[in-house]
């Protein structure tokens, strides 16, 4: 049997958010241990033109659920992207993740070479599905998760590489 978009996707973002989850559990932990402001944390950067922690979660979140809504076909769920609290950043994870549950797996199938259209800052760019995915989809969802995860690093949270890869 040959590895399917839904099976290199779909599972992996799930996965990924349930790892990201337990890192943002860290970080208020930290935050509140250290009696340090939330908003110190919610609104790091790693750099001034790069986005906050809450900007990466919510890109890390329209990068899953734009596959699900370019390839899987399904209807986008729009987001406000207002999240600024832990708890609101938890309700965007939790809400993303009920999408890709309910991405039927046959929902891709056979959309290889579909045609995705990304309209992004006044350019197009036009991809199969599968270059869609491999080449634009996945490399941007794991630079926001690992961008997540490089922010609280940075401002001390104890976190690790299992944190990141998950447990499992």
């Amino acid at each position: 049997m040959s590895l399917s978009l839904y099976d290199i996707t779909v599972p992996v973002f799930i996965r990924a958010f349930a790892n990201l989850s337990a890192i943002l559990e860290k970080g208020r932990a930290f935050a509140d241990e250290n009696k340090i402001p939330h908003s110190e944390l919610l609104e790091a950067r790693l750099y001034p033109d790069m986005a906050p922690l809450t900007g990466q979660i919510q890109r890390a979140s329209d990068s899953s659920k734009f596959v699900a809504v370019r390839v899987g076909q399904i209807d986008n769920v729009p987001m406000a992207d207002t999240e600024a609290s832990f708890d609101e950043l938890q309700a965007r994870i939790a809400a993303t993740v009920a999408l890709l549950k309910s991405i039927p797996a046959d929902a891709m199938d056979g959309r290889e070479e579909a045609t995705v259209v990304l309209k992004a800052g006044g350019t197009e760019r036009t991809f199969t599905a599968r270059d869609y995915v491999l080449a634009f989809a996945i490399p941007n969802f794991f630079f926001h998760i690992t961008t997540a995860y490089d922010i609280l690093r940075h401002k001390g949270v104890p976190l690790g590489k299992l944190d990141y890869l998950g447990r499992s």
